[in-house]
C-alpha cells in the first residue's frame, strides 16, 4: 500500500491520492470505461475511489455502486446543477471537496477518478482539480471529431477513441480517424478502446502508471 503518491503534472503540489479526470461528450462511454478500469487498477494493486458528476441526478454513481466492481462507499456523486464543465473547470470546489472526503475516508486510495458529466468538445479540467486527464470520444460520434480541434481533444493528456468495434457499422474509417487525431495532437498519446471486449484498457492503465504515478 502506498498512500503518498505525488503527481508529476499537477498545477499544484499534492501529496496523497493522485487525481485523474475523465471527460467527453454524452454517450462516449466514460462510465463504461471506468467499469473496465476498476478491475484493471485492482489487478495492479492500486486502490481507487471515484467521483461522478451528473446534472441533477446520481445516475452514474448509482450504476457504479450497483456494479459489484467496487465498494459502493468508494463512489461519491456530485450534482453539477449547471453545465457539466462548470464544476470541473470554472469552479471545481464541489469536486475537490468530494475527492478530499473520499481520501479521508479511504486513506489507502492511491488514485481518485473524477468523471465529468457528458459535455461538448470544449470541456476541459482545471489542474487545481486533477493532476492528469483524459478525453473520451467514440467513433459513432463521427470521424470528423478529430478535425474539429476542440479544446478537450487538444488539451487532454490522453485522447481515448472508444467503441472502435462500431466503426464498420457506422461508416467510419478508423485508420483515417486515428490519423486525423495524431495530426491534431502531435506526440500526445492516443488510446483505442472497445470497452465491451475490454480492449485497450490495460494500455491506459500502463500510461497512468508511467506518466502520473511514482513511488
Amino acid at each position: 500500500m502506498n498512500a503518498h503518491i505525488q503527481s508529476k503534472t499537477s498545477a499544484v503540489t499534492r501529496v496523497g491520492a493522485a487525481r485523474i479526470g475523465i471527460g467527453g461528450p454524452v454517450g462516449s462511454g466514460k462510465t463504461a470505461l471506468i467499469e473496465r478500469l476498476i478491475p484493471a487498477f485492482a489487478g495492479r494493486g492500486i486502490p481507487i475511489a471515484i467521483v461522478t458528476n451528473d446534472l441533477v441526478t446520481a445516475e452514474d454513481a448509482e450504476r457504479l455502486r450497483r456494479s459489484g466492481l467496487i465498494d459502493p462507499k468508494r463512489v461519491a456523486a456530485v450534482e453539477a446543477g449547471a453545465c457539466p464543465h462548470t464544476v470541473i473547470r470554472e469552479d471545481p470546489t464541489l469536486n475537490i471537496a468530494a475527492a478530499d472526503e473520499l481520501e479521508i475516508a479511504f486513506p489507502d486510495a492511491e488514485l481518485i477518478i473524477i468523471e465529468s458529466g457528458g459535455d461538448n468538445l470544449a470541456s476541459t479540467f482545471s489542474l487545481d482539480l486533477v493532476d492528469w486527464w483524459m478525453f473520451v470520444i467514440d467513433v459513432a460520434g463521427g470521424d470528423d471529431i478529430p478535425r474539429k480541434n476542440g479544446p478537450g481533444l487538444m488539451k487532454c493528456d490522453l485522447l481515448v477513441i472508444n467503441k472502435t468495434d462500431l466503426a464498420p457499422h457506422v461508416g467510419v474509417n478508423l485508420d483515417s480517424m486515428v490519423a486525423d487525431a495524431r495530426k491534431a495532437r502531435g506526440d500526445k498519446p492516443i488510446a483505442l478502446t472497445n470497452c465491451r471486449a475490454d480492449e485497450g484498457v490495460e494500455a491506459i492503465v500502463d500510461l497512468v502508471a508511467t506518466q502520473l504515478l511514482f513511488k
